[in-house]
């Protein structure tokens, strides 16, 4: 039984940034309680398991892992996935490549940049619920900030899609750096039900080439950063269009994140309505970074 390992950095600026994703292929499947064990052995932010056939529908099945347990939905999976199958499993495939994830089926797009060539990777994002609001005082508890870090133009919500993370716009970049996530003081959030994982943004950013510096704090053996986040991108979108943030008009941002752990990355977001339903896409560059064999 041949288990083939590949390490992809997505939403890369450039090779060891970005967030980093195991991806195994296994000749035979592995056992639930394996791929956790590989899961917590790569200790990234997920690892994911893929079947190495298509299935009749023409998608490969995917199975999520953090390096606690195992998730429906995260966003640089889907796309860093998505790169080592079309690179290694499907070479001849046409068109969008297709996900079948516990959250459902998922298209991943190929494109190329027009302005520097580079292929950039897209998945449109699954439905979303806007779940329940949370107080100002406590999530600002919560993060070591004052209120008044809190941007209140809209509120702190939760946003869902096989998982969920809450949305708390910041008015500044400094109120960006200075939180944390301590999760005795998210305790009493948690007992009413809203997730510890926290997807926290500004308008302001440090290169003005980009729209948004955002920063994702979860659960996992404690509080963990992750490098880029393509859910909470995703979550975001849905957020800015329910709450009409700019109003009628399409929206196409470029996110920074990872700079506060050494790993820069970019997400880029395009989100609008279309028949009255919204149409949240999440793009990014992935670069290959290790390949090798599970013994």
């Amino acid at each position: 039984m041949t288990q083939t390992l590949y390490i992809v950095d997505v939403f890369a600026l450039r090779r060891y940034a970005g967030n980093p994703l195991a991806v195994v292929i296994g000749t035979e499947p592995l056992t639930d309680e394996t791929m956790q064990q590989i899961a917590a052995e790569t200790n990234y932010s997920e690892t994911t398991f893929v079947t190495p056939h298509p299935n009749r529908h023409g998608g490969y099945a995917v199975r999520l892992f953090t390096p606690a347990r195992e998730i429906d939905f995260a966003g640089h999976p889907i796309l860093g996935t998505a790169w080592v199958i079309r690179r290694h499993l499907s070479l001849k495939h046409e068109g969008p490549l297709r996900l079948d994830l516990p959250v459902g089926p998922i298209a991943v797009h190929f494109e190329t940049d027009a302005a520097t060539g580079e292929e950039v990777l897209w998945f449109q994002a699954p439905p979303m619920t806007l779940g329940p609001a949370c107080e100002t005082a406590a999530m600002a508890h919560a993060l070591g900030i004052a209120p008044e870090d809190i941007d209140a133009a809209a509120p702190i919500q939760q946003v869902s899609a096989g998982t969920a993370a809450m949305i708390v716009p910041l008015v500044s970049l400094d109120a960006l750096h200075r939180s944390r996530l301590d999760l005795a003081a998210y305790a009493p959030l948690a007992e009413r039900g809203f997730p510890p994982l926290v997807y926290l943004f500004c308008r302001e950013t440090e290169d003005p080439e980009n729209d948004l510096g955002a920063r994702f704090f979860f659960e996992a053996h404690g509080v963990r950063e992750d490098p880029a986040t393509g859910n909470g991108a995703a979550f975001l979108g849905a957020w800015l269009l329910e709450h009409r943030m700019s109003g009628d008009a399409d929206l196409s941002l470029r996110i920074e994140q990872g700079r506060s752990v050494n790993r820069p990355s970019l997400v880029m977001l395009r989100a609008r309505r279309q028949d009255g339903a919204p149409d949240i896409r999440v793009g990014g560059r992935v670069i290959p970074v290790v390949k090798g064999e599970l013994l």
